[in-house]
């Protein structure tokens, strides 16, 4: 037998014997957890409160006003579950094991030992527990109905714009949660709407933004809004004189001003000098005015971006 054979035989058999060393090790492992899990120990564990059969309307605080503490004395193996977490839920019917005052509940923890093992199991002896008594604060559930506000960032393309305003599908949304939480509340806005270059219908659902411990229904909405080609346009508008008293002669200058406005090319060729007013209000209280700041008091409201060109009307007093 050559040397080479001789050494992969040596390596076979140093391998099996690392393999076997590796199970034995692993057995003994095993036999140990067993061992240690065997063993009882002490833990200490948070019972969280959960009301059964609670009405409707009645929403309870989650704070640590609804925690117990215990510690519980268990094999190794029943207190596995509470390695990552010493939280457990405890089922407590609102009718039959609480006293119900007006603004909180009170529950007898003492008295109500047995509920509390009963949950626990029989794996588990309960040692200590407290507080003795626990006072759950509440509120009443209300409801009202809240108007949506639009958020939106949208970049239009070139020559285009919203013709009109953007619609919601349903006029106002219902909050439900805790009467002192929802009486502030006006208004829900929606999640950012981001659109770019847009140069069409627009008809999006969008989430509503969450309220913290109050519920939302529904909790989208959709929006459209009509998007069409815009155009800028001028026209001449005659003055009007308001507050003249009827003794007083005026001339004044210009008789006209310039207004120019931003239009969807739908309606650009049907707007006429009559869909326009502009007055100028004389004030006889003060002696010294030498000119009008004249206002747009009409227009159409379809039109965006109104202007005037003459800031200001002179006039003398005849």
């Amino acid at each position: 037998m050559n040397s080479r054979s001789k050494s992969n035989i040596f390596k076979k058999l140093k391998k099996r014997d690392i393999n076997r060393f590796s199970i034995f090790m692993a057995i003994a492992f095993v036999f140990l957890l067993i061992s240690k899990l065997s063993n009882d120990y002490k833990q200490r564990i948070k019972l969280q409160i959960n009301l059964a059969n609670l009405e409707e309307e009645i929403i309870v605080k989650q704070d640590s006003s609804n925690v117990i503490d215990i510690l519980v004395e268990a094999k190794g193996f029943a207190l596995v579950p509470y390695i990552f977490s010493d939280y457990k839920d405890i089922d407590i019917d609102s009718k039959e094991d609480i006293i119900n005052r007006e603004t909180y509940f009170i529950f007898d923890v003492r008295k109500h030992r047995y509920l509390i093992e009963e949950q626990l199991g029989s794996s588990y002896k309960l040692l200590t527990i407290s507080p003795d008594t626990l006072f759950l604060p509440y509120s009443k559930r209300a409801s009202k109905y809240i108007p949506v506000v639009l958020n939106s960032d949208i970049e239009y393309a070139t020559g285009f714009d919203i013709k009109g305003n953007f619609t919601f599908d349903v006029d106002s949304v219902k909050i439900v949660g805790a009467e002192d939480k929802i009486q502030g509340i006006k208004s829900i806005q929606t999640q950012p709407l981001k659109l770019n270059k847009v140069s069409n219908l627009i008809d999006e659902e969008i989430d509503l933004i969450e309220l913290e411990d109050i519920e939302i229904f529904p909790k989208e909405v959709r929006v459209k809004a009509e998007v069409q080609r815009f155009t800028e346009g001028t026209i001449e508008v005659p003055i009007t004189i308001t507050g003249k008293p009827e003794d007083l002669n005026l001339n004044y200058f210009p008789k006209t001003v310039t207004i120019s406005y931003y239009v969807d090319l739908e309606s650009y060729s049907s707007i006429s000098v009559n869909d326009f007013e502009v007055q100028c209000h004389y004030d006889k209280d003060n002696e010294g005015q030498t000119y009008f700041e004249p206002k747009i008091t009409k227009s159409p409201n379809f039109i965006k971006r109104l202007s005037i060109k003459q800031k200001r009307v002179d006039f003398i007093k005849l």
